[in-house]
């Protein structure tokens, strides 16, 4: 099957306009039974050759995030992504899967979710990924050497939403995070580790995309379903 209609229309948007990235999950919390939603970066794509037609969506996100155990407790998502440049909005939702390091304590949960009838009952793409032994870790690891040094160092500082007694402890935080090179510190080594260890996947694997297109009059609108075989239905409604 080929790929989905809707990921070439947004891969042609983000090539030409790839500051374009930001995008929104939705996740419930279970303490408070409340929605919460918070911005972060796409980051790629990822699919096998065998199965073009089902692509996952990869954030990432600082493990010790809240958003962490909503989604291993809730993992059913749903982004929202406005493309400013083209005026196009995506409505992403599906099963979401967290890929922390293997070192993590996280991480035997997270492996335990993936091996999971439930979850490859109703993700049918990580259920390929799985078939073919996809290295999630690798991957992990490909796209943190791809983050800024900034990104990385804000890996490396306390847990985020925790309490700030002192603001002026943040000017002592590290600023950047460069990889070790031979002959560095002890102490630069521990830093990329820690950050890297505080490293995650957010890997969604979409069912339902809803896709209006603003940039046009009058405006369009597509609603995109999944079938159980794979195959991408496309229905036209009112935008």
């Amino acid at each position: 099957m080929d790929c989905p209609e809707w990921k070439t229309f947004i891969e042609k948007s983000i090539s030409q306009y790839p500051k374009d990235n930001v995008i929104q999950i939705a996740t419930n919390d279970n303490a408070s039974s409340s929605p919460r939603v918070r911005s972060q970066i796409f980051r790629s794509f990822a699919e096998t050759p065998s199965a073009p037609n089902l692509p996952l969506v990869i954030s990432t996100t600082d493990i010790r995030t809240p958003k962490v155990t909503q989604m291993i407790s809730h993992p059913n998502v749903e982004l929202v992504w406005w493309i400013p440049s083209t005026r196009q909005q995506y409505r992403i939702a599906g099963s979401v899967l967290v890929v922390p390091s293997p070192n993590h304590a996280l991480h035997g949960v997270c492996t335990g979710i993936l091996q999971s009838e439930e979850l490859l009952r109703s993700s049918l793409a990580l259920s390929v990924f799985k078939s073919e032994e996809f290295d999630w870790e690798e991957k992990r690891r490909e796209i943190w050497g791809n983050l800024s040094p900034y990104m990385r160092a804000t890996l490396a500082r306390p847990t985020p939403g925790s309490t700030l007694e002192n603001p002026d402890d943040a000017k002592k935080w590290p600023q950047i995070i460069e990889e070790p090179k031979e002959g560095d510190s002890e102490e630069t080594k521990k830093k990329w580790e820690y950050a890297l260890g505080n490293f995650a996947l957010v890997v969604i694997d979409p069912c339902e995309v809803d896709y209006v297109n603003m940039g046009v009059v009058p405006n369009t609108r597509t609603g995109y379903t999944r079938t159980g075989g794979g195959k991408w239905e496309s229905q036209a409604v009112v935008a």
